[in-house]
């Protein structure tokens, strides 16, 4: 989730009409963070590529990023997506009612992020609303969650202009973490001048 997110959407082009949708339904909740266009479209860009497979979000908000999501996705795939916010949720929930019946099946939960384990392991995970690290719960154990060669996407990052990356004034954990995964191939994708994201592969348990 990003500051400024949803006003970003509203004066924003060309968008899926499933994204305006959840963009006007966030502004009318009074919900600001919804993640920015640009990563909507590398979301969208990442769902194509799953197919028939699972797509799992922490931290829906009012729903832009899975609409992204599910911009992207196949009607094969299947998208499921959780927030600890009940009023949130059921403002995502709302928005999706009301989408042709054609697309993928999306299924929108309301509680703890670490609830969404049960509906994986998947192919691409959304980490907006839990199990990066950057709190103070541990990050994900990302062999418990997706499937070998599934993507795991983290966003809300500056992009980093010395190594190791700093946070205030101290080595950046939870990037380096992600970054430095023995498991994961990783690399961070600018979005913009102030925001960047983390895609990882999963490369499987080692032979």
């Amino acid at each position: 989730m990003s500051l400024g997110g949803t006003q970003a959407h509203l004066t924003c082009p060309d968008l899926p009409p499933l994204v305006r949708t959840a963009a006007e339904a966030a502004a009318a909740a009074g919900f600001g963070e919804s993640c920015l266009p640009e990563q909507g479209r590398l979301l969208a860009l990442l769902a194509a590529g799953v197919g028939h497979g699972r797509i799992g979000e922490t931290g829906t908000g009012c729903g832009v990023g899975l609409a992204w999501l599910t911009a992207g996705a196949t009607p094969g795939a299947h998208l499921v997506s959780i927030d600890h916010d009940g009023q949130r949720a059921a403002a995502a929930r709302a928005v999706f009612d009301g989408r042709p019946a054609d697309g993928p099946p999306v299924r929108i939960l309301s509680g703890d992020w670490a609830e969404l384990s049960a509906y994986g392991p998947f192919d691409l995970l959304v980490l907006d609303g839990g199990g990066q690290g950057k709190g103070d719960r541990p990050p994900i154990e990302v062999a418990d969650w997706l499937r070998p060669g599934g993507l795991v996407v983290l966003d809300d990052f500056t992009p980093f202009t010395t190594w190791p990356p700093v946070y205030e004034g101290r080595p950046d954990a939870p990037r380096l973490h992600w970054l430095r995964h023995e498991r994961l191939l990783s690399c961070e994708i600018p979005l913009r001048p102030g925001a960047a994201t983390i895609v990882g592969r999963y490369l499987g348990v080692p032979s």
